[in-house]
């Protein structure tokens, strides 16, 4: 099994199936890492291959189709939540350039009747592709637990109750994005990379198996910092949600997807973040005993509802 370059290693299975002493040693490694650089790669999380296999084979055949034909998926009128988004759509926070990047985005599946579904858009089905929605769904359910997991040891790391993140995430707002980085055949628009150097918005980031190189984070001393060899492993990162409730603890690190080298500007890049996000009514407060004398409260109050809102305006999804 290799080991990841710029970004620390854990093994999940060390907290799910470990003794007390493997598990109190992964969510002392844990938070180390979040407090440094806001970044791990997770071995052994427990998302089966062949999830991840099926998954990558129907985003390639959806990317392929034609143009008129995904256009068919691009939904008006709900910020990008369900569906496709055409390429250029997005931008980071801060950038007018768009991202060089076309993506599709799955959501959650309430099966229990819960009422918060009537917040959410329906998930879409392909008709050109009849295993594309039931693949995604399969694939959003093994991401979503597998960071159920991660979030119990972060809660333990933060000094909570392990469970404290479960009834806030359950039935949560993440999202699944499939992404293409299509090839870079002429001129472009002065600034734009393949994804421009953001933080996300959430509280954790799952990637796993992108198709090529270009990931980079930025560290404490401000270098960049290219994640590499990432086989068999996903690559689990803090985001804004979770640096807000904390007070900035625990780190929502800059990351970007840089342009390839000229020899490789013809090939395509895809990668499959899952954005785990809790339900809208979450406070996103800071935690008391993330409140010192040394590191006094940061941020206003606000919910995770309110502070999508704000952050998808920032980045164009929603006007």
């Amino acid at each position: 099994m290799s080991t990841p370059k710029g970004i620390p290693s854990v093994d999940l299975s060390k907290f799910v199936n470990g003794t007390q002493e493997e598990k109190n040693t992964f969510v002392a490694d844990l938070g180390k890492a979040y407090e440094d650089i806001g970044f791990v790669a997770v071995k052994n999380h427990g998302i089966n291959e062949s999830i991840v296999a099926n998954l990558y084979k129907d985003i390639k055949e959806f990317f392929a189709l034609e143009e008129s034909i995904k256009k068919k998926y691009e939904i008006e009128g709900i910020g990008g939540q369900r569906g496709y988004t055409s390429f250029g759509k997005e931008h980071a926070k801060g950038m007018k350039a768009g991202d060089l990047k076309e993506f599709w985005h799955f959501g959650q599946f309430v099966e229990d009747k819960d009422p918060i579904e009537k917040e959410y858009p329906d998930n879409v089905a392909v008709e050109e592709l009849p295993a594309f929605l039931p693949t995604g769904k399969k694939a959003y359910q093994a991401f979503e637990d597998t960071g159920r997991h991660m979030l119990r040891a972060i809660a333990l790391f933060l000094g909570l109750e392990e469970e404290y993140f479960n009834p806030h995430i359950h039935n949560g707002n993440s999202i699944l994005r499939p992404i293409h980085y299509p090839p870079i055949t002429g001129e472009v628009e002065l600034g734009a990379v393949r994804a421009g150097a953001h933080e996300d918005i959430n509280l954790i980031t799952l990637l796993v198996g992108a198709s090529a190189d270009g990931l980079q984070v930025l560290n404490k001393n401000s270098e960049w910092v290219s994640v590499t060899e990432i086989q068999d492993h996903i690559v689990v990162n803090v985001g804004d949600m979770l640096q807000r409730l904390t007070n900035n603890r625990l780190k929502s690190t800059t990351h970007r997807v840089t342009n390839p080298p000229k020899e490789l500007m013809g090939t395509s890049r895809y990668s499959v973040p899952f954005f785990l996000h809790p339900r809208s009514d979450m406070k996103l407060n800071c935690l008391p005993s993330c409140i010192t004398e040394n590191n006094p409260k940061q941020y206003e109050d606000i919910t995770a509802g309110d502070y999508l809102m704000e952050r998808l305006k920032e980045i164009g999804l929603v006007k």
